[in-house]
C-alpha cells in the first residue's frame, strides 16, 4: 500500500510554465499568508494607491509610528494629523471611511470566509476609496487567497510584458493568466519579482 501523492505546490506547478518557469527558477519558492490584521492590511493598500513604493513605504512608516492603526482609533482620527504624515486629503478620508465601515460591519477574517473572491471584491468596493485594485490586494495579502490576478496593477502589467516579451492588452493578460489557475496570486508574486530590479 502506498501513500497518496503529495499535492503539487504552487511553486512546483508554476515552475513547469514555459513563460513563468524561468522566473520561478531564479527566485525560488514564494509564500502567501493571510495578514494578522485585516484593517491594517487595507490601510497599507490604501496608502500604496497611485504612488511609488518608496513614497508609500515612507508614508506608511510615519502613519504607523504616529497612530494606532485600528478601526476604533482611525474612525476618529483628525484629518490634519493624517495629512501631517503624508496622506493626501482623499486618502485620509478613505482611511477614515474604511475604519467606520469595519466598525459598523464588524469585518474580520471570518466575515469573508464564506464569500468567493468576486463577492469579497463587491463587498469591499462599497467602501469609499476602495477600488478593484485595493480589494484584490486585500484578497491576496489580507485574506491569503491563492487565485487572484490584479491586472489593474502596473507592476503586473510590466511583468506580463517581460515574461511574454509582448505588449498585451488587459484582456490578453487575463486570458494568458488562466494557465496559472488556481495559483494566479503566486504567479503575480513572480511577475512582480520579474521586474523588481
Amino acid at each position: 500500500m502506498t501513500d497518496a501523492a503529495t499535492p503539487e505546490s504552487p511553486t512546483d506547478a508554476l515552475a513547469d510554465d514555459p513563460h513563468l518557469g524561468p522566473v520561478v527558477a531564479e527566485h525560488g519558492p514564494v509564500t502567501l499568508e493571510p495578514a494578522d490584521d485585516l484593517y491594517e492590511r487595507l490601510v497599507v493598500s490604501l496608502v500604496r494607491q497611485q504612488v511609488s513604493m518608496d513614497a508609500a513605504a515612507a508614508i506608511r512608516e510615519r502613519l504607523f509610528d504616529a497612530h494606532e492603526i485600528t478601526p476604533a482609533a482611525m474612525s476618529d482620527a483628525d484629518p490634519a494629523d493624517l495629512h501631517a504624515v503624508g496622506l493626501s486629503e482623499a486618502k485620509a478620508e478613505y482611511v477614515v471611511h474604511a475604519a467606520r465601515a469595519f466598525e459598523q460591519r464588524g469585518y474580520d477574517h471570518d466575515s469573508f470566509a464564506g464569500m468567493d473572491d468576486e463577492r469579497v471584491v463587491a463587498e469591499l468596493t462599497e467602501i469609499r476609496g476602495v477600488g478593484p485594485w485595493t480589494a484584490k490586494m486585500v484578497l491576496m495579502f489580507g485574506l491569503g487567497r491563492e487565485d487572484v490576478f490584479p491586472v489593474e496593477d502596473l507592476g503586473i502589467r510590466k511583468g506580463m510584458a517581460a515574461v511574454f516579451d509582448a505588449d498585451l492588452t488587459r484582456g490578453e493578460m487575463r486570458k494568458r493568466a488562466t494557465a496559472w489557475r488556481p495559483y494566479r496570486s503566486y504567479a503575480s508574486l513572480y511577475l512582480w519579482r520579474a521586474v523588481e530590479a
